[in-house]
């Protein structure tokens, strides 16, 4: 049995998946069912119950996918202390994100960070924040940025800083003039809002509901690139993060109006898995990311 037959065992169980498990690693459904056959084998033991339509383990498959993840934990501990052994800062760091922290709020984190560690690869994939718990919980992405983080037992989150929402029109609307608005003057407007189960939209519609008001979109879309589009046409206004729209603001293309007497925060989040095993290199931008200051790698010996 090599490190490679628990890792792939282990997503298996976790994803509950063959297709998933095998998307983890790089290999194909019928490698992912050999492997599994060649532990049963191996083990002269049955694994999974196939006498049940979901997929479930025997009480001996249970056994060996606890064994696996101690021999995992113990394999991913050992690598890092002797990266860190070495002082060696490198390898590979998947980040699973939104579009908005994704797009507006890691490139500069990200840019420093491999400015100062070079031999250090990162990957970022967008995903809906649903998306991102699932990937963080099942083990197949290092870390994740959320907004509006949820609470989890499985889950280590930290702070990443908060974001304004701001109201953003098109400069031919109407209120393109104003220097502020309240909820109330624009609870008649038209919406281009985020679609139901996406965090910001969830929050939006709750500043309406604590305001008594209500705010129905007419157009709904999954990323905010898609909705500064719809607003930029003046097809309605829309409630964003600032950092967002800082491009489009500079360049004329939308105006950004900022709330009288209020201030709605969204807060931001890095989360990872409890328990996991962090790299040298892991460690070092996930202090880089919750220091909050770009500045802080220059200041380490």
């Amino acid at each position: 049995m090599h490190v490679e037959n628990f890792k792939i065992f282990s997503d298996l169980v976790e994803s509950e998946s063959f297709s998933r498990a095998a998307k983890l690693n790089g290999i194909t459904q019928s490698a992912v069912s050999q492997q599994l056959r060649a532990m049963e084998k191996h083990f002269s033991i049955l694994i999974v119950d196939r006498s049940q339509k979901q997929f479930r383990l025997t009480r001996e498959g249970q056994k060996l996918y606890e064994s696996a993840k101690e021999i995992l934990y113990l394999y991913d501990k050992l690598n890092s202390e002797l990266q860190e052994m070495k002082k060696v800062i490198s390898g590979t760091i998947h980040i699973s994100t939104v579009y908005s922290i994704g797009l507006h709020e890691l490139p500069p984190y990200v840019k420093a960070f491999l400015s100062k560690y070079p031999e250090v690869n990162i990957r970022v994939e967008y995903r809906r924040a649903n998306n991102v718990y699932e990937d963080i919980l099942t083990n197949s992405i290092d870390l994740g940025l959320v907004a509006y983080p949820q609470k989890h037992k499985q889950l280590e989150v930290l702070p990443f800083h908060d974001d304004i929402l701001v109201l953003v029109v098109s400069p031919e609307h109407p209120l393109a003039g104003n220097s502020n608005v309240t909820l109330e003057e624009i609870s008649d407007q038209k919406f281009i809002g985020f679609e139901p189960d996406i965090p910001t939209r969830k929050a939006t519609d709750q500043i309406f509901r604590e305001a008594n008001l209500e705010m129905e979109p007419v157009m709904e879309f999954d990323n905010v690139e898609t909705v500064k589009r719809a607003v930029e046409i003046n097809a309605g206004i829309a409630i964003l993060p600032q950092t967002t729209v800082t491009r489009e603001e500079a360049q004329g293309l939308l105006k950004v109006i900022k709330f009288k007497d209020q201030v709605f925060k969204r807060p931001l989040a890095l989360i990872h898995r409890k328990g996991r095993v962090l790299t040298p290199a892991m460690k070092k931008l996930i202090d880089l990311l919750t220091s909050k200051d770009l500045n802080s790698l220059e200041s380490e010996s």
